[in-house]
């Protein structure tokens, strides 16, 4: 036998990705996987921005610190 990818060209309804809320979507299925893909880089750059922020705070709290 070959590769799943291959038997899921074949029989796309046999892949459990294409599947959403219970009923065959291939389409749907892949909108969902770029939503999720989108909130997950959404999410990675306001972490980013977060720890920037702290970042700078702690920098500023041990330039006052050490001003002191």
């Amino acid at each position: 036998m070959g590769e799943w990818s291959d038997y899921f060209e074949d029989f796309p309804e046999e892949n459990p990705a294409n599947w959403v809320n219970g009923r065959f979507d291939p389409a749907g299925a892949r909108r969902e996987h770029q939503k999720a893909e989108a909130l997950a880089q959404s999410q990675a750059d306001l972490n980013s921005t977060v720890r920037r922020m702290i970042d700078e705070g702690n920098r500023r709290a041990r330039e006052k610190q050490a001003k002191s």
